[in-house]
């Protein structure tokens, strides 16, 4: 099978055929090209989403991978990572294995075609040009024979008149005799070039052709060969990173594996523990003695009208720590209302009187129920100056429960012991530079690095007397050191000794009374000392309660109880806390105007995504 004998005659096609084998090499080069085009994108993509999960530096997102279901999506973040640079060196290789050689080898296709049809095109000419000098002296002999027989004609014509003179006679026989030998001469010339011709194209249709369409042949045919080895290495390539792709999905799939979910429970107790006692259970109150109610554990009792006991905790109630809270919130859970809201005014006119027959529906709510249901709330425990605006942390944590700060005390503890080890080391280094210049003066001064020396020893010492001061506050709350003075702790009140302080600089609000608990009563509230030393001071700049929603007042409400506010119909206002199923709503018109409304006088919109929608009081 050979192109040369088969194909003799298909020059155009063939040129046409090689010119199609090379577009089509073309092709596959610019798919190649795309391809890894497209690696690259996708590369760049999968590091990008890597890049914009991973978590940001010393934000709370950090703290959230100590969880294992985290710690595993940040494995699987990390393997995409490495999983992009798979796809980047597919993209490497594709262009150095496949579209650089290529690109060469149709180059050099393109001028190997170029010259073997140029060979092509030059016999082409050569047998032409033959074949034109075998027409030119065909054409000549053919002339000159009909020359010499129309002279042979004459001759004899002029020989057989008898009025024509022998002279003329022989003129026209000489004539006949000259053409008969040119033709002859054009006979004997055109037969040689008729078998020059002859051996010409012989050669032409069975040397030369078939040479030149063998070569080609043979071009066109490593042409395949070559695309079909680039389209091994194409996949070759993708093969090569096929384990390390796996390797990434297997890292995983481990990861996926090391989810601890029982760990993960443990480190959201280790994070939210407050260290505060459950309260304890509400005593019955008689309510058919006309004089003062009994004193349950949860009520608020007058610890100064008993003489200041020594406080006493007992059952669940014991060591149980009263959180926090801000001064008009404390104001307004000791007189907000606590009588059932009234009904609805049967129109849209405010002819109810809000403070006419109540509902029947609930009992009179003791002052202990309200204090019991803020315990069992979400603690949001603030310090007093943390609750200024623009204020920060107190260093000692103390606006933390007991074991969160317990945790913060001892790793500042740990950073610090740290930081001091470092500046031993610094220091020891120092010492023996110092030892090697006394011994070799020639390598350095000895007393230039006394300063240095000195700062060091400098550092040191306000480290240790930095992690002294953690310790201290770590022991205290460890329950290892009895409590710090009034001054220090800046306490009001009876402080509980024997149980886990939970705030060290933010003690003001706090008033435990003998048995650890709260009265009702406004005639006692006088005789519930909560110093105004700082108190005052502390909220001048409060922040107020965020907004959980807004309402619309659907009735006008005149509050003229204690601790209620006053709405017209219409009215839109903000809610900072919900019904907790007493019926009633506190709201807020400014700043500094808040309180209670009834539930079925307004219409509540909360909005969902606000923080402590559900639980913040």
């Amino acid at each position: 099978m050979s192109w040369g004998t088969e194909l003799w005659d298909q020059f155009d096609n063939l040129e046409k055929h090689t010119q199609w084998g090379i577009d089509i090499l073309e092709k596959y080069i610019k798919f190649v090209k795309e391809r890894t085009e497209i690696e690259l994108s996708y590369a760049k993509q999968l590091r990008n989403l890597s890049k914009k999960y991973q978590p940001k530096k010393n934000s709370k997102e950090e703290e959230e991978y100590r969880y294992t279901a985290c710690q595993a999506f940040l494995s699987t973040l990390n393997e995409m990572n490495d999983y992009a640079g798979q796809h980047e060196v597919i993209s490497e290789n594709l262009t150095s294995k496949i579209i650089a050689g290529l690109a060469r080898y149709v180059q050099e296709l393109k001028q190997e075609r170029k010259s073997h049809f140029h060979d092509g095109r030059k016999a082409q000419q050569h047998i032409e040009t033959c074949w034109k000098q075998l027409e030119s002296s065909k054409r000549r002999f053919e002339r000159d024979c009909k020359e010499a027989d129309r002279a042979q004609q004459y001759f004899e014509k002029m020989d057989a008149d008898i009025n024509v003179t022998k002279a003329d006679v022989e003129k026209a026989r000489q004539q006949a005799q000259l053409r008969h030998q040119m033709a002859e001469d054009s006979k004997a010339d055109y037969s040689s070039i008729l078998q020059k011709f002859n051996h010409e194209q012989r050669e032409y249709y069975y040397t030369h052709i078939p040479t030149i369409f063998q070569q080609i042949q043979e071009m066109e045919e490593r042409r395949i060969v070559r695309l079909g080895e680039s389209m091994k290495t194409y996949a070759e390539v993708d093969r090569q990173v096929t384990p390390i792709i796996g390797k990434c999905l297997d890292g995983i799939v481990k990861a996926a594996e090391a989810i601890d979910q029982k760990n993960d429970s443990q480190l959201v107790i280790e994070a939210y523990k407050s260290g505060f006692e459950p309260p304890g259970d509400i005593e019955f109150e008689d309510y058919t003695q006309p004089m003062k109610r009994t004193v349950s554990e949860n009520s608020l009792s007058n610890s100064r009208g008993e003489g200041k006991a020594e406080p006493k905790f007992g059952g669940k109630a014991k060591g149980k720590l009263w959180p926090f809270i801000k001064k008009n919130k404390l104001m307004s859970l000791l007189t907000s209302p606590h009588q059932p809201p009234p009904p609805p005014p049967a129109s849209a006119s405010p002819s109810a009187v809000p403070n006419g027959p109540q509902s029947p529906k609930q009992p009179k709510e003791p002052l202990s129920h309200r204090f019991n249901e803020f315990m069992t709330s979400k603690p949001k425990i603030h310090c007093f100056r943390s609750l200024k605006r623009g204020g920060s942390t107190p260093e000692d944590f103390s606006n933390l429960p007991p074991e969160q700060r317990r945790k913060k005390l001892q790793q500042k503890v740990d950073e610090l012991n740290k930081d001091i080890q470092k500046e031993v080391d610094q220091r020891d280094a120092i010492t023996k530079m110092k030892d090697v210049y006394l011994k070799n003066p020639q390598m350095g001064d000895p007393a230039s690095l006394d300063h240095k020396l000195a700062e060091v020893n400098q550092n040191i010492e306000k480290l240790r007397l930095e992690a002294q001061k953690f310790e201290a506050w770590l022991a205290e709350v460890e329950g290892r050191l009895p409590a710090r003075g009034e001054q220090a702790r800046r306490q009001s009140g009876l402080y509980d000794a024997q149980s886990t302080p939970t705030v060290n600089n933010c003690a003001q609000a706090r008033e435990s009374s003998p048995d650890g608990s709260y009265t009702e009563e406004q005639s006692q509230e006088s005789e519930v000392k909560v110093p105004a030393l700082d108190f005052d001071d502390e909220f001048d700049d409060e922040e107020p309660l965020p907004a959980i929603g807004t309402c619309k007042a659907l009735y006008t409400f005149d509050g003229q109880n204690e601790g209620t506010i006053s709405v017209v119909e219409g009215e839109t206002l903000y809610v900072i806390e919900e019904d907790k199923g007493d019926g009633w709503t506190r709201i807020r018109r400014s700043e500094d105007e808040e309180g209670y409304v009834p539930t079925s006088y307004v219409e509540v919109y909360l909005d969902k995504n606000a923080k402590g929608a559900k639980t913040y009081i």
